[in-house]
Order: C-alpha cells, then sequence, then structure tokens
C-alpha cells in the first residue's frame, strides 16, 4: 500500500467516530501508530488534559514513549507539556541542545535513543485538549510539510473527539476526557497483569489486550477492567472469541 493510500485510509479512520461504541483510548492508539507509519518518527505519544488542566498520557506508539510521557508529567516539563500549555506547536528540537530547557526530560529521552523531538496540539480553534508528541531517533527532525501533516492529523483526531457531544461545552468535553484518563489507568494495570502471568512485555500484553477487545466486539477499557480484576483470566485472552454462528451444534 502508497503513502498516499495510506494517508487516506488514516483520515476515513479518524473520522470515522460517530457510532455508538466509540473508544476514544483505541482511537487515540491509533493515531499514535500512524503518527509513525506516515510521518518519519520513531515513535509518538500523547497526552489530553483532565478537568483541572493537568496532562495525563492517554496513548503511545510503544513502551518508550509511554514512560517517556510519564515522566514529562511527573518532572512538569518538556515538548509535549510546552506544547499544551503555549497552544502551539514545539518544533524540531534538538535534544542534545536542549539540556538548560528540559534538564530532567532531556537525559532521560536520549538514553532512549532520541535525538529530536517536536510536539503539536491536539486543538480546534482556541480550545486545546491535549498535544502529540513525536519523536525522532536521528538529528534534523521534519520538514515543514511533515509538520503540516502532523498538525492536521491531531487536528482530524480533535475534531474526533468533540464531534462525539452535541452540545461543546467545556464541561461535556472535560467529563469526556477525564472518562479516557479513568480507563488508561485501568487500561495500565491489566498491561501489567498480562505481562506478569504471561511473561511477555508490556507492549505485547498491550496488543494481546487490545486484540481481544476487537475480537470480542468489546470496548477496551471493559475488557482491561475485568483482567485487572481477575474476572476474566490472563490466558483466556490467547484463544480467539468464536465467530457468531459458528458455535457447535
Amino acid at each position: 500500500m502508497d503513502r498516499e493510500q495510506r494517508l487516506a485510509e488514516t483520515f476515513v479512520e479518524l473520522a470515522d467516530t460517530l457510532t455508538d461504541d466509540f473508544d476514544v483510548i483505541d482511537f487515540l492508539q491509533v493515531l499514535a501508530a500512524r503518527c509513525v507509519e506516515l510521518l518519519d518518527v520513531a515513535a509518538a505519544g500523547i497526552m489530553l488534559a483532565d478537568q483541572g488542566g493537568s496532562l495525563m498520557t492517554v496513548a503511545a506508539s510503544d513502551e518508550r514513549a509511554r514512560l517517556l510521557e510519564l515522566f514529562e508529567i511527573q518532572n512538569d516539563e518538556g515538548p509535549c507539556r510546552d506544547c499544551y500549555r503555549l497552544g502551539a506547536a514545539v518544533v524540531n528540537v534538538d535534544l542534545h541542545g536542549a539540556r538548560e530547557r528540559w534538564p530532567h526530560f532531556t537525559p532521560q529521552a536520549i538514553a532512549k535513543g532520541f535525538s529530536s523531538a517536536n510536539a503539536v496540539p491536539l486543538r480546534l480553534r482556541s480550545q486545546v485538549v491535549g498535544s502529540l508528541n513525536l519523536f525522532h531517533a536521528g538529528t534534523g527532525g521534519l520538514g515543514s510539510g511533515e509538520l503540516r501533516l502532523a498538525q492536521a492529523l491531531a487536528d482530524a483526531a480533535t475534531i474526533g473527539i468533540l464531534q462525539q457531544r452535541t452540545i461543546h461545552r467545556t464541561e461535556v468535553v472535560a467529563g469526556q476526557l477525564q472518562a479516557a484518563l479513568t480507563s488508561r489507568i485501568i487500561i495500565e494495570q491489566a498491561k501489567g497483569v498480562l505481562a506478569e502471568r504471561l511473561k511477555i512485555s508490556t507492549d505485547d500484553a498491550f496488543e494481546m489486550l487490545r486484540g481481544a477487545a476487537r475480537h470480542r466486539n468489546r470496548l477496551l477499557s471493559d475488557l482491561a477492567r475485568d483482567v485487572a480484576s481477575g474476572s476474566a483470566d490472563a490466558a483466556e485472552l490467547l484463544i480467539p472469541a468464536r465467530v457468531k454462528g459458528s458455535e457447535p451444534r
């Protein structure tokens, strides 16, 4: 599949949110994965703001990006945090020259194999609900065309989130995002349970959990809650759900 076709399919995916079973965590996970596919980046992560305006990580292309975003939050510094607070993109920052700007974040990012970073806001007009982090293994960063594409993807995702509501009041949007942040905590707990019980990486645990939710036509957060609470056995997720109508007679 060529890049143009994949890009078109991605925008269709980001527009397909008017469904009863819309899952904002899975939706943003798709965005993170597509950014790595379509842009010259090694990893991507997404943060959303809670009701109090504090950022929390909700999606990441891999475990490195997720841990870096948690580090940003814990130390209140980094590209995603600056992007959200300014409401503007943080463009092509050479991490080797950013130690004064982000003294705690920069060494961690370099240690994980990244050399430069970008962040673009998740925004609709003047309303900023979060930010998208883009990490590079090499120097040089993104070109102007790729930066425009990154912002377009972030804008499409923001519209996808907000169009779920017929009344776009701040309180309604904040409530939806708060529910997503709460779901993310449960998903992280479920990942840990699966990783420990099945002796696999947390990245593999997440893909297993996500695949099982899709096969069973369940919300990712609902299945994660069952796994975290112990009501869904970890080993059962290795068995694909029966296709409706295929049960033995």
